[in-house]
């Protein structure tokens, strides 16, 4: 398979599949998210987010894509040119749907189950012997004591680019229900119930009249039965009453995206609030027709609690409580699954000048947020996530209920750090806490002062 990669940022490689120079280069899989999409019956193309270090790729092709035994890998498949086209992972049991039609997309996500060296390949006949082939290498599971505490955090930039003007069409989207040990805060871990690997789950884009083919398996070592409740879906569970999947199972269904606006999903398996507090919720957008206004950065920011056995900041392996859920006394607070997530992982960054756009929503289970950016005012706010109606303008704080979510747009006039909270202020104090970090030339005639050492601003 094609590929040649050009950085983009410092957490973006773009991948073309119209060079063919250079050298074989890997890609760490198992913790990304690749976004693979051909290009011309050639090859493909990818974005896939990686960390730190990955500088040395620019200009090599044909990556070789690896991932651990055991960890969970995310790929979205775009077709950018027309003709019909699917990825095939034959020995992790794993092929998407085939792909007609240029923009159209599907997601599909697996646990990498077999340790060895793989490929991968288009399975449209003549088109894996034209070039639509790959190499998968899946290292065995490391051994207990050298195991790194799992980051489930989702980057607030890890979100689907704008669907636009485009009429409406069938999008297939795949979800994983996946029980997983995680990153909680520095030295605690907790057992976390995701969609995908991550919480929230996947940020998931359609726009008004599109049919949601929405296809959920549960992983085969899932102790919990697990389903996906849409607030956007016209219907008795929102799709969760034909959504329940046992271990091992996968059920599917359609509804129709009837109205515009920004919704909550959720697993609404009994007991929900138990389901729902330890990670299984996330935000779709059905934009309007025409999409939105153009912006220069867009993220994807929900607010949850975790009801912990152990006390909020005591190390080791905290187990769900549900008498903490039901006298709803959370441990914890946090933004995108765990402390620190936008903070010390994953920063929100920008630049003077730029326009920014915060998907916001509250997974809860149980508490309101009073959501706030120190430093700034929302510009334009779609409130409550609705967009029948015109956004509200000038707005310092939002109230966003649990289940609820809201759009947020807002300018960068001043650099410097500029802190996401609950202005239920004392939720800081048990992790609630983000950072936009915004670089660029001063502008004293707005902001006109020197921060203080140790501010954090």
């Amino acid at each position: 398979m094609a590929l040649s990669a050009h950085r983009i940022s410092n957490a973006n490689i773009y991948l073309d599949g119209a060079d063919f120079f250079g050298k074989a280069e890997e890609i760490d899989l198992g913790s990304v998210k690749a976004v693979m999409s051909d290009f011309q019956g050639l090859g493909m193309i990818g974005l896939i987010e990686l960390p730190d270090g990955f500088d040395k790729i620019e200009g090599k092709i044909n990556p070789v894509l690896t991932a651990s035994e055991g960890q969970v890998v995310q790929l979205t498949l775009i077709n950018g040119e027309g003709a019909e086209h699917d990825i095939v992972f034959p020995d992790q049991d794993t092929k998407s749907p085939r792909v007609t039609g240029k923009g159209a997309s599907t997601t599909i996500a697996f646990r990498a189950t077999k340790s060895g060296d793989f490929t991968y390949f288009c399975s449209v006949p003549g088109h894996r012997l034209a070039g639509m082939e790959g190499q998968f290498i899946v290292t065995p599971r490391p051994s207990p004591q050298t195991v790194v505490e799992a980051d489930i955090s989702r980057e607030p930039g890890d979100l689907p680019p704008p669907i636009g003007k485009r009429d409406p069409q069938t999008v297939r989207v795949d979800l994983l229900s996946v029980e997983v040990e995680g990153r909680l805060a520095e030295g605690t871990t907790f057992g976390y119930w995701t969609f995908n690997g991550k919480v929230p789950g996947p940020f998931i884009r359609v726009r008004v009249g599109d049919t949601v083919d929405i296809h959920l398996k549960n992983s085969a070592d899932s102790a919990m039965i697990h389903s996906v409740d849409f607030h956007a879906a016209t219907g008795p569970g929102g799709g969760a009453a034909a959504l329940q999947v046992d271990p091992g199972g996968e059920k599917s269904m359609t509804w129709k995206a009837l109205v515009p606006g920004l919704f909550v999903y959720h697993c609404a398996t009994p007991m929900v609030a138990e389901h729902i507090a330890n990670g299984m919720y996330g935000l779709i957008l059905v934009e309007p027709e025409g999409g939105l206004p153009h912006v220069d950065h867009e993220f994807y920011v929900m607010q949850g609690e975790i009801y912990s056995d152990i006390v909020f900041g005591q190390h080791g392996s905290a187990e769900f409580s549900v008498d903490k859920l039901l006298n709803e006394r959370p441990e914890y607070f946090v933004f995108n699954g765990s402390v620190g997530a936008l903070t010390k992982l994953h920063p929100l960054e920008a630049k003077v000048g730029d326009t920014v756009r915060i998907f916001f929503g509250v997974g809860g289970p149980n508490y309101t947020s009073s959501f706030h950016v120190i430093g700034e005012i929302f510009d334009k706010v779609y409130n409550l996530g609705g967009m029948t109606t015109p956004p509200i303008e000038g707005i310092q704080t939002l109230s966003v209920p649990p289940g609820g979510a809201v759009i947020t747009e807002f300018k960068l006039d001043v650099p410097g750090n500029y802190t996401l909270v609950d202005h239920a202020l004392a939720r800081m104090e048990r992790g609630l806490l983000g950072v936009l970090h915004v670089e660029g030339s001063k502008n004293p005639e707005i902001y006109n002062g020197e921060v203080m050492p140790g501010m954090g601003h």
